[in-house]
Protein backbone atom coordinates (compact mmCIF):
# COMPACT_ATOMS: atom_id res chain seq x y z
CA UNK A 1 0.00 0.00 0.00
CA UNK A 2 1.88 3.57 -0.68
CA UNK A 3 2.50 5.86 2.12
CA UNK A 4 -0.16 8.78 1.18
CA UNK A 5 1.61 10.77 4.29
CA UNK A 6 3.13 14.37 3.15
CA UNK A 7 7.00 14.65 2.68
CA UNK A 8 8.51 18.08 2.62
CA UNK A 9 10.77 18.69 -0.41
CA UNK A 10 14.57 18.86 0.19
CA UNK A 11 15.81 22.26 0.37
CA UNK A 12 18.08 24.15 -2.02
CA UNK A 13 20.32 26.78 -0.81
CA UNK A 14 21.70 30.30 -2.15
CA UNK A 15 23.41 33.84 -1.67
CA UNK A 16 24.27 36.17 -3.59
CA UNK A 17 24.85 39.98 -3.78
CA UNK A 18 25.08 42.71 -5.94
CA UNK A 19 25.52 47.04 -5.53
CA UNK A 20 22.40 49.39 -5.40
CA UNK A 21 23.31 53.10 -6.86
CA UNK A 22 21.16 54.29 -3.93
CA UNK A 23 21.72 55.11 -0.11
CA UNK A 24 20.82 51.65 2.45
CA UNK A 25 17.74 53.95 3.65
CA UNK A 26 16.19 54.32 0.10
CA UNK A 27 17.01 50.41 -1.28
CA UNK A 28 15.60 49.27 2.43
CA UNK A 29 12.40 51.04 2.15
CA UNK A 30 11.95 49.95 -1.10
CA UNK A 31 12.50 46.18 -0.20
CA UNK A 32 9.73 46.81 2.47
CA UNK A 33 6.88 47.62 -0.69
CA UNK A 34 6.13 44.17 -0.91
CA UNK A 35 3.65 44.77 -3.68
CA UNK A 36 6.34 45.46 -5.92
CA UNK A 37 7.62 41.84 -5.84
CA UNK A 38 6.80 40.97 -8.48
CA UNK A 39 8.80 43.14 -10.22
CA UNK A 40 11.82 41.66 -9.16
CA UNK A 41 10.52 38.01 -8.00
CA UNK A 42 9.62 36.47 -10.79
CA UNK A 43 7.93 33.46 -9.40
CA UNK A 44 5.59 35.73 -7.14
CA UNK A 45 2.71 37.33 -9.16
CA UNK A 46 0.79 38.78 -7.01
CA UNK A 47 1.31 39.89 -2.86
CA UNK A 48 -1.82 40.68 -0.72
CA UNK A 49 -0.84 42.52 2.59
CA UNK A 50 -3.00 40.17 5.87
CA UNK A 51 -1.39 42.21 8.51
CA UNK A 52 1.95 43.95 9.41
CA UNK A 53 4.07 40.95 9.18
CA UNK A 54 1.57 38.58 7.12
CA UNK A 55 1.63 38.58 3.40
CA UNK A 56 -0.16 35.83 0.70
CA UNK A 57 1.51 35.67 -2.26
CA UNK A 58 0.50 34.06 -4.96
CA UNK A 59 3.16 31.89 -7.25
CA UNK A 60 3.95 30.44 -10.64
CA UNK A 61 7.07 28.11 -10.68
CA UNK A 62 7.46 25.09 -13.35
CA UNK A 63 4.06 25.93 -14.67
CA UNK A 64 1.97 25.10 -11.44
CA UNK A 65 0.09 27.98 -9.36
CA UNK A 66 0.83 28.13 -5.77
CA UNK A 67 -0.20 30.10 -2.76
CA UNK A 68 1.52 30.98 0.33
CA UNK A 69 1.53 32.60 3.55
CA UNK A 70 4.80 34.65 4.29
CA UNK A 71 5.73 35.62 7.45
CA UNK A 72 8.36 38.53 8.23
CA UNK A 73 10.33 37.02 11.37
CA UNK A 74 12.84 39.99 11.62
CA UNK A 75 13.08 43.74 10.78
CA UNK A 76 16.47 45.53 11.45
CA UNK A 77 15.96 49.04 10.47
CA UNK A 78 17.99 49.62 7.06
CA UNK A 79 19.55 46.41 8.03
CA UNK A 80 17.90 43.38 7.89
CA UNK A 81 14.84 41.89 7.03
CA UNK A 82 14.24 37.61 7.36
CA UNK A 83 10.79 35.81 6.50
CA UNK A 84 9.58 32.33 5.74
CA UNK A 85 6.24 30.94 4.37
CA UNK A 86 4.19 29.08 6.44
CA UNK A 87 2.85 25.29 5.39
CA UNK A 88 -0.86 25.96 4.56
CA UNK A 89 -3.28 23.37 2.73
CA UNK A 90 -2.47 24.91 -0.74
CA UNK A 91 1.56 24.10 -0.54
CA UNK A 92 1.93 22.27 2.61
CA UNK A 93 5.31 20.49 1.10
CA UNK A 94 6.64 24.09 0.05
CA UNK A 95 8.55 26.02 1.87
CA UNK A 96 11.48 28.77 1.74
CA UNK A 97 13.54 30.81 3.91
CA UNK A 98 14.91 34.17 3.13
CA UNK A 99 17.33 36.94 4.62
CA UNK A 100 18.86 39.86 2.96
CA UNK A 101 20.46 42.53 4.46
CA UNK A 102 21.60 45.91 3.44
CA UNK A 103 25.11 47.70 4.46
CA UNK A 104 26.80 50.98 3.27
CA UNK A 105 28.80 50.68 -0.01
CA UNK A 106 30.94 53.86 -0.98
CA UNK A 107 29.63 57.28 -2.05
CA UNK A 108 25.60 56.48 -1.34
CA UNK A 109 25.59 53.04 -2.62
CA UNK A 110 23.97 49.92 -0.74
CA UNK A 111 25.82 46.06 -1.22
CA UNK A 112 22.54 43.53 -0.67
CA UNK A 113 22.81 40.30 0.23
CA UNK A 114 20.29 37.56 -0.11
CA UNK A 115 20.35 33.94 0.86
CA UNK A 116 17.13 32.12 0.10
CA UNK A 117 16.81 28.15 0.52
CA UNK A 118 13.44 26.80 -1.23
CA UNK A 119 11.93 23.38 -1.31
CA UNK A 120 10.44 24.75 -5.18
CA UNK A 121 13.50 23.01 -6.22
CA UNK A 122 15.24 24.20 -9.45
CA UNK A 123 18.50 26.50 -10.11
CA UNK A 124 18.24 28.41 -7.14
CA UNK A 125 21.16 30.49 -6.98
CA UNK A 126 20.37 31.68 -10.57
CA UNK A 127 17.00 32.90 -9.84
CA UNK A 128 18.98 35.25 -6.46
CA UNK A 129 21.50 35.89 -8.83
CA UNK A 130 18.23 37.03 -11.21
CA UNK A 131 16.11 38.99 -8.58
CA UNK A 132 18.91 40.79 -7.02
CA UNK A 133 19.94 42.34 -10.59
CA UNK A 134 15.95 42.82 -11.33
CA UNK A 135 15.78 44.59 -7.75
CA UNK A 136 18.80 46.53 -9.08
CA UNK A 137 17.56 47.66 -12.14
CA UNK A 138 13.83 48.59 -10.63
CA UNK A 139 15.28 50.59 -7.93
CA UNK A 140 17.89 53.07 -9.79
CA UNK A 141 15.18 53.23 -12.78
CA UNK A 142 12.85 54.75 -10.03
CA UNK A 143 15.63 56.58 -8.30
CA UNK A 144 16.13 58.25 -12.06
CA UNK A 145 12.83 58.84 -12.54
CA UNK A 146 12.04 60.71 -9.09
CA UNK A 147 15.23 62.73 -9.59
CA UNK A 148 14.06 64.07 -12.96
CA UNK A 149 10.92 65.05 -11.59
Amino acid sequence: MPDKRVRPRPMGAAEGSVVVNAPVSDVYQRWLAFEDYPKFITVIKRVQELDANHFVASLRFHGKRYETTLEMMLRVQDRKLAWRTIANGHAPTHLATGVVSFLPYRDRMTRITLKLTSSFGGAIARRVDKYLHNFKRLIEKQIRESEDV
